[in-house]
């Protein structure tokens, strides 16, 4: 016979004349929450913007954040000192080995804010081992990683939330709503900013390589080609570098607004099917005639953006338009689409309601905002786009095979080769 461990308790205590004592944090009273409803959350890879985030998860009451894996020491002992301040005791533990965190059958899902070139990798492992997945973005370095991650995802029934945080904000939200509910009239153009369309293969100089546990430079590297230490490679100035950074940044700007201009048009289940480049804008098309605009943004409402702030989006329809970005602002073509008034003003890059939303999802198994298919498509698109300008020509794309079409040259860009012993 099966007996809770509640009644377990009371039982054995009867039994041996004890009172029966349970702490009220046990039982999720005085407003804690019991350890059967907790989270437990482990970290992998968190730098300055994967703390950012961990603070979000550490103000949810159920989230217990119990280990930190990086190939950093400086970075292990920050996130520890972090949770245990946080928490007021000593609990958080740290390793270098994130299948450390992966192998841990308490653990019910991971953070993980590694840089680029381990984002999709990290994603598959954690799938596979059984956890719900919160990563910072971009998730994939190129098309086949998108369609991976999404394919590792649904096949082991995880929750997966990217770091596309404005799909939980609400100015944003507020934006793709009305160009959705058909406020605008028929949408025709959306545009979303990016930053300078640019990358460096170049090597910085070598120095000499630290010891493996203040630095595991093999491991920082894992899946992007080797090539020699350099510090500021590990103090996050990284971007820019093809090897760990693809995509002519593309992805960097892209996996936010190009993510939003999917939502606002109602295709977040397709991709553009024509790209070309231009200058610094790249000009895609959607099979049913709507234009997607990605060009350079003025980051203070230069140019013919009005709102100011970096992520720009602006959404047209044939009777109106609306805009959006990280200032928390909102500007529409008419007072009366906001007859409610503007949306509370919050700032673009805050995590909060996007871990929130997740965390619910990780409850209910629903499907958060920014899910595995949904960034599926969302990176497919930066990706196409930034071969298309890699390649300097126009480019067309088959939104079903997820490939070129009759492009032997675009096809070979979909994929990169992953330096050998790191796969998934």
């Amino acid at each position: 016979m099966k007996s809770t461990r509640r009644h377990f308790l009371k039982t054995t205590a009867l039994a041996l004349g004890m009172p029966t004592i349970i702490r009220a944090s046990a039982l999720g009273k005085n407003g804690a929450v019991a350890p059967s409803n907790r989270s437990v959350l482990g970290g992998i890879g968190i730098g300055p913007r994967g703390r950012q985030v961990l603070g979000a998860f550490l103000k949810q009451p159920e989230v217990q954040f119990v280990v930190i894996a990086d190939v950093q020491k400086t970075r292990r002992e920050v996130v520890r000192v972090m949770a245990n301040r946080h928490y007021g005791n000593q609990d958080c533990a740290e390793t270098r080995e994130m299948y450390e965190v992966l192998g841990r059958a308490d653990i019910d899902a991971v953070l993980i804010a590694t840089g680029d070139r381990w984002h999709a990798m990290g994603i598959i492992l954690a799938a596979k081992a059984g956890k719900d997945i919160y990563c910072e973005k971009p998730c994939s370095m190129t098309i086949r990683e998108s369609q991976e991650l999404a394919d590792a995802v649904n096949r082991y029934a995880r929750v997966f939330q990217a770091g596309t945080q404005r799909r939980n904000v609400d100015n944003f939200r507020v934006a793709a709503e009305l160009a959705r509910g058909g406020r605008l009239g028929k949408i025709h153009t959306v545009h979303a900013g990016i930053l300078a369309l640019e990358e460096s293969h170049k090597w910085l100089p070598a120095e000499p390589e630290p010891a493996v546990d203040v630095v595991d430079w093999d491991r920082w590297l894992g899946p992007a080609p080797w090539r020699p230490f350099n510090k500021d490679y590990v103090n996050g100035r990284w971007r820019g570098y093809y090897d760990f950074h693809g995509g002519a940044a593309l992805p960097e700007w892209g996996a936010h607004t190009v993510d939003l201009c999917q939502w606002g048009a109602s295709a977040d289940d397709t991709t553009p099917v024509t790209f070309e480049t231009e200058g610094q804008t790249i000009h895609a098309r959607y099979a049913n005639g709507v234009k997607l605009v990605m060009r350079r943004a003025g980051f203070k409402g230069e140019g013919d953006w009005v709102v100011p702030g970096t992520c720009p989006v602006r959404f047209e329809g044939d009777e109106g338009w609306v805009e959006a970005a990280d200032s928390g602002k909102i500007a529409v073509s008419s007072p009366a689409l906001l007859a409610g008034g503007p949306p509370a003003e919050m700032a673009g890059t805050d995590p909060i309601k996007h871990v929130r939303d997740f965390l619910d999802c990780v409850k209910s198994r629903a499907k958060p905002a920014a899910n595995a298919d949904v960034t599926r498509r969302g990176h497919i698109v930066s990706h196409a786009a930034s071969i298309g300008w890699r390649l300097g020509r126009k480019v067309q794309f088959n939104p079903v095979t997820e490939s070129f079409v009759h492009d032997a040259e675009a096809n070979r860009m979909c994929s990169r080769a992953r330096r050998a012993p790191w796969h998934a």
